[in-house]
């Protein structure tokens, strides 16, 4: 044979192994597909699997003070003086210089009453004063010439100028005007003691406040008639109540079993519910001494130490009587959490919070005790998270809340 013979009988390897890759290429594929369909449907499984039944609680803002509560109680703000303010008269109101919210003065004029019959008194008594002062003048100067001509008659008498009878007649002469002085010295005193009583008059139909306050409520206006001292219709007794906002503090009632444990001096916390996030600190003013017997309670007065001028009379308010004085470092709420909340994973502590319907792990500080809950950094008041999450629970895993 031939060179080129030869040729023809060899074998093109080539070829041949491209057609053996080409067979085995679509097999890769169907690899590489059903690979990447287990993996969806691993996902799709871990994604609608049935979620895992858990309880949930919600994280807190917590005070420290709780940990030194004895006893707590609840009672309302009021004001330890407070005065109903109304006038001794009777009478038409023409004028009323307060609204509520406003502050006065010891002395001030709140409202006055119509006064022009007690003033027109006032006027006569004080115009009876000076007819009282000018007889008193004249007095004194019949006084003067009795006492005069009584001089006269004694030098006239000791000559043999006049007679004895002329020179009695002068020294009874001279002490009736010594008697009608007198007589008109006291009747200036009762002309004075009648128009002190006209002024009194006149002063009562200006109502004034007795100490500095605020005006809490309005109960009258110009134009009604104020009858303190009686029910009659369309009348009204007091105009405005007023109180010293200096004086607050708070009147709680607590159980006659544990009284005990209260004494005065002892240090408070008080929380309004009108202010939730607010603590104010104070103590036991004094403990009044009687019981309820329709509540079995002790009525116990708590001074506030710190005050807010948001409080105001009638809020209702919780007491916490502590057993020492909160320090200052711990006067502010923290963060806190039902212990159970806590778990370890991986040597960290976590916390896994609700979301969507989903129990996510977020890393956790657990601190300080504080009653049932403790101390927690990482999470958020008001968060939800999952209580004594089993060890199955995983990040991102559905849960369906059961109690909370």
């Amino acid at each position: 044979m031939t060179s080129s013979d030869l040729s023809q009988l060899r074998i093109d390897r080539s070829s041949a192994a491209a057609g053996v890759r080409a067979r085995r290429r679509p097999w890769g594929r169907i690899a590489a597909i059903a690979a990447a369909v287990l993996l969806a449907a691993a996902y799709a499984w871990g994604r609608f699997a049935a979620p895992v039944a858990v309880e949930a609680a919600t994280v807190a803002n917590a005070w420290p003070s709780q940990n030194y509560t004895l006893l707590n109680a609840t009672g309302y703000v009021v004001p330890q003086r407070k005065a109903a303010l109304s006038s001794k008269a009777t009478g038409r109101m023409e004028w009323l210089g307060v609204l509520e919210g406003s502050r006065v003065k010891q002395g001030e004029v709140v409202a006055r009453l119509e006064s022009r019959d007690v003033r027109a008194t006032l006027d006569q008594a004080a115009a009876q004063v000076n007819v009282a002062r000018a007889n008193l003048q004249q007095g004194q100067a019949e006084l003067k010439d009795a006492e005069a001509n009584l001089r006269r008659s004694s030098e006239l008498l000791a000559k043999n100028y006049i007679s004895g009878a002329q020179h009695d007649a002068n020294i009874a002469r001279f002490d009736k005007a010594k008697a009608t002085i007198a007589s008109l010295t006291a009747a200036i005193a009762s002309a004075e003691a009648n128009r002190r009583a006209a002024s009194v008059a006149v002063e009562q139909t200006l109502i004034r406040a007795p100490f500095d306050a605020i005006v809490l409520t309005k109960n009258a206006n110009v134009g009604d008639n104020i009858t303190p001292f009686s029910s009659a219709a369309d009348s009204k007794g007091a105009v405005v109540t007023v109180a010293d906002m200096d004086t607050l503090e708070v009147e709680a009632d607590v159980a006659e079993a544990s009284i005990g444990k209260i004494k005065v001096d002892q240090p408070c916390e008080v929380q309004l519910d009108a202010l939730p996030d607010v603590r104010l600190s104070a103590v036991v003013s004094r403990i009044v001494p009687t019981v309820d017997r329709s509540k079995a309670t002790v009525l116990v007065k708590v001074k506030f130490v710190e005050r807010d001028p948001r409080v105001l009379p009638e809020m209702s308010a919780k007491v916490a009587f502590l057993s020492k004085a909160v320090p200052p470092e711990e006067k502010r709420a923290v963060t806190a959490v039902v212990p159970g909340a806590i778990v370890e994973r991986g040597g960290k502590k976590v916390a896994y919070v609700l979301k969507d319907d989903r129990a996510l792990a977020v890393d956790v500080t657990a601190g300080a005790k504080i009653g049932e809950l403790v101390e927690v950094k990482g999470l958020n008041a008001g968060d939800r998270v999952v209580v004594a999450p089993g060890d199955k629970l995983k990040d991102g895993a559905a849960v369906a809340v059961t109690k909370k």
